[in-house]
């Protein structure tokens, strides 16, 4: 799984860029259970592609949401985004990662787990 990171108004700083990647390699289970051959990508993307841009919204601000973080990853017939504000760059990073898992597993949820079981339902039909 590739991380694409992008940063704007803050330096992308070997701390941050280990801690992104640490907490979005997670996921890598998750998008693993994808199949390839279910899910196939056109225009030269595949799943292991995930686009990160943190940004700190203002630099004049210093109480309130002044960090935002969001990822992206592109299905067949779906992006899905997950998004994030907060104070703090960890708590952010660990929102936006949460809320991509759920993302992610609605989409596994919708594409192959209920066609398996429509599937399992109808095969103890027959039997």
């Amino acid at each position: 799984m590739q991380i694409r990171i992008e940063t704007k108004n803050l330096n992308l700083t070997d701390s941050l860029n280990s801690l992104i990647n640490e907490r979005l390699n997670g996921l890598k289970k998750i998008i693993a259970s994808l199949s390839q051959e279910a899910l196939s990508i056109s225009k030269g993307k595949t799943l292991s592609e995930v686009f990160v841009e943190v940004e700190r919204e203002t630099m004049h601000h210093r109480k309130g949401d002044i960090f935002r973080a969001e990822a992206i990853i592109h299905l067949p017939g779906k992006k899905l985004v997950a998004r994030s504000h907060g104070e703090n760059v960890n708590k952010v990073v660990t929102a936006m990662r949460d809320e991509l898992k759920r993302e992610i597993r609605k989409y596994k949820a919708k594409t192959i787990d209920l066609p398996r079981r429509k599937y399992r339902k109808v095969k103890k039909d027959i039997l």
